[in-house]
């Protein structure tokens, strides 16, 4: 299983590329190539993560929170994929649950869903359908900001530590997961509150992806040729 998850693992590199790409586009879109063509409602998520990097550079870092999150969202993807809850420990030391039944997304959910962030994003859609919070856009961007940059910082700083889950299925594997869907959420938030077309984004995603592999695909097929017309004729 590990050399097939390590193969894997190489064929999703691409993919990274490319989503890496169209996040480098919108990004381009969104400012207009200037600070001034960004709207309030992007300036609140950024000031929001921006706000997190200070509080993780000064203040205590929140780590009996992050493990928290981390164990809740093992469990939630377990659940929602058939898994039966044992039990949750948490600590500042680490945390454990335990769950009938796993898979690598249930194993690397922490790694790219941040969970405290889709708590903000749910709290905002209930309110919505009950009060009219478009005034108060920028300031729960701003929590969406914060609590990803929360997940963001967490993140890195978790993988650079022995971590059984990134083991159990492989380095390379495991990080191209964590990394493409992390950079895919990032767009997705960019596209939420920007006026970028859901649509023509998701086709011109899939335009890069495609173009991508192809580039790949033709780059290896010469080189297969070159390498049997010198050496293996």
């Amino acid at each position: 299983m590990r050399p097939l998850k390590w193969l894997i693992g190489l064929l999703l590199l691409p993919a990274c590329v490319a989503v890496s790409r169209s996040l480098a586009g919108l990004v381009d879109a969104l400012s207009g190539g200037t600070l001034h063509g960004i709207s309030h409602s992007v300036w609140g998520l950024v000031l929001g993560f921006v706000l997190w990097l200070f509080i993780w550079l000064v203040m205590p870092r929140p780590v009996r929170t992050y493990v928290l999150a981390h164990e809740l969202t093992h469990a939630l993807w377990g659940m929602a994929m058939g898994a039966k809850v044992g039990g949750i420990k948490v600590s500042k030391k680490g945390g454990h649950v335990k769950l009938s039944r796993t898979n690598f997304l249930i194993t690397l959910a922490p790694y790219f869903f941040p969970l405290y962030t889709v708590i903000v994003i749910l709290l905002h859609i209930g309110l919505s359908a009950l009060y009219d919070m478009s005034q108060y856009e920028p300031l729960w961007l701003g929590w969406v900001g914060l609590t990803w940059g929360f997940h963001f910082t967490f993140t890195l700083s978790t993988l650079r530590t022995h971590q059984p889950d990134i083991q159990e299925h492989g380095r390379l594997f495991s990080y191209t997961v964590i990394y493409l869907f992390n950079v895919l959420g990032i767009c997705l938030w960019i596209v939420a509150v920007s006026d970028a077309d859901w649509h023509a984004w998701s086709v011109e995603l899939w335009a890069i992806v495609g173009a991508t592999y192809e580039w790949l695909w033709d780059h290896a097929v010469v080189a297969a040729d070159t390498v049997y017309q010198r050496y293996l004729l």
